[in-house]
């Protein structure tokens, strides 16, 4: 009865339908409510008996209303959004860019950054075969242990020869010198002799005068005059003898001595192959120069070996540095002293505190094997880079995290130590000439 009713109404009151139909097409909300009690006026005003239907009519209606209703505080939250973004960005603009002026600007940063050390490369001293290989690979080593021993054998024998010959070298002096003191023996008995010469000269001497005086008032005969001119004439031949043994004698001591100076000179070159022997005998253990890791082994137990050969490296990981590659335009500000902040790349974002060092005095273009020549052919300007030696602290490198060749990220923090970075006067300047 009542579905019967509504068609009826519908029938009467065709733009209340229309006035539906724009409702559910999204007409706005007021002329919906403009619509609607025009045909709910005439249908009361109409059929007043069906008043208690009326809101089976109107419901459909409520809600686009309240949709819309709805709709009106959700768009101002957005607003209001939107403005609260655009602030926030405004705002970390605004802060980045007083960072950049006040810190941000100061910082230089490479990443053309790498640990290095003064890794000491092992040689052999001595020629032989490699008896035993002590430390293991990437094993810590102190200074002064023994990495590789070579076959001393035959260096043991050299050494045992070489104190032989010092030996009978020694002997020899000593031989020498008991021949001296027997030379010294004979230059006395030359001396004696001598003596003895000059008395039978001597006394032979006066027996000639004697008898010389004695032939001249003939009271001696010719022959015993003769026979004592003669006695004087050997004694005087005695003499000569007896002179010249005595400076054979004294001559003799004097070779003899310089023989033992010889002996003595020997004596030390003997010695000195000693002590190269005992030196070579001793390469025979390759030592570790330094504290470090052993690594880098080229040669395994058996192998020969030659003088010069290399057999492995030790490096110092408690004395490593950095050297970052700075562009040369990035050089302005940077001086010795400044404080550094590096990050390892193998350990994430841990980082530490370092030191500008040194500058290095040339590009690193000018050390390689070919420097380039720009005078010849085409020129592209290139920005060259100039290593920049950073210090590592004492207690950071004993950690032995950093391993040389590790990449690292370098931040040079260049607000203090560079004021006349700043200055606009030309190099020439007398103010900017630094003594040297």
């Amino acid at each position: 009865m009542a579905a019967a009713r509504d068609q009826a109404a519908r029938i009467l009151h065709p733009h209340s339908d229309r006035a539906e139909s724009e409702i559910a097409r999204g007409t706005s909300p007021a002329a919906a409510e403009q619509a609607r009690p025009h045909g709910s006026d005439e249908t009361v005003g109409r059929r007043p008996a069906e008043a208690p239907d009326q809101p089976a009519i109107d419901q459909p209606a409520a809600a686009p209303a309240a949709a819309a209703a709805s709709a009106e505080p959700k768009s101002g939250k957005r607003k209001l959004v939107l403005l609260g973004i655009v602030a926030l960005l405004a705002l970390a603009a605004a802060s980045y860019g007083v960072h950049y002026v006040l810190v941000g600007r100061f910082y230089v940063s490479t990443d053309d950054a790498y640990v290095r050390a003064n890794n000491t490369m092992l040689g052999a001293r001595v020629s032989g075969h490699i008896a035993a290989i002590l430390p293991g690979d990437n094993a810590l080593v102190r200074s002064g242990e023994v990495i590789f021993t070579i076959d001393d054998g035959d260096y043991r024998i050299a050494v045992d020869a070489a104190r032989s010959k010092i030996a009978t070298q020694q002997a020899t002096i000593d031989r020498i010198g008991r021949q001296v003191t027997a030379q010294e023996s004979a230059v006395e008995q030359a001396k004696a002799q001598l003596a003895s010469a000059d008395a039978a000269l001597k006394r032979a001497g006066l027996d000639f005068e004697r008898q010389q005086a004695l032939s001249t008032k003939g009271f001696a005969s010719r022959a015993t005059f003769e026979v004592s001119e003669a006695g004087r004439d050997q004694g005087m031949a005695a003499v000569k003898s007896a002179q010249a043994a005595y400076d054979a004698a004294r001559d003799n001591v004097e070779v003899t001595k310089a023989q033992q100076v010889e002996a003595r000179a020997q004596l030390a070159e003997l010695q000195t192959s000693l002590a190269k022997a005992e030196r070579d005998l001793d390469f025979t253990s390759v030592r570790a120069p330094v504290d470090g890791v052993f690594s880098n082994r080229l040669v395994n137990t058996g192998d020969f070996v030659v003088m010069g050969q290399r057999l492995g490296n030790v490096v110092p990981l408690h004395d490593v540095f950095i050297d970052a590659n700075f562009k040369e335009t990035q050089l302005k500000r940077i001086r010795p002293g400044q404080p550094v902040t590096i990050s390892v790349d193998a350990y994430g974002h841990r980082k530490f505190e370092g030191v500008v060092d040194s500058i290095s005095p040339a590009a690193g273009s000018v050390f390689t094997l070919l420097p380039p020549d720009n005078a010849t052919g085409n020129f592209t300007k290139i920005v060259q880079r100039l290593p920049v030696r950073i210090r590592v602290p004492k207690d950071v490198a004993r950690q032995n995290l950093l391993r040389a060749g590790m990449s690292v990220y370098a931040t040079v923090d260049t607000r203090n130590g560079a004021k006349d970075a700043d200055s606009d006067a030309d190099l020439d300047a007398p103010a900017m000439v630094q003594p040297q």
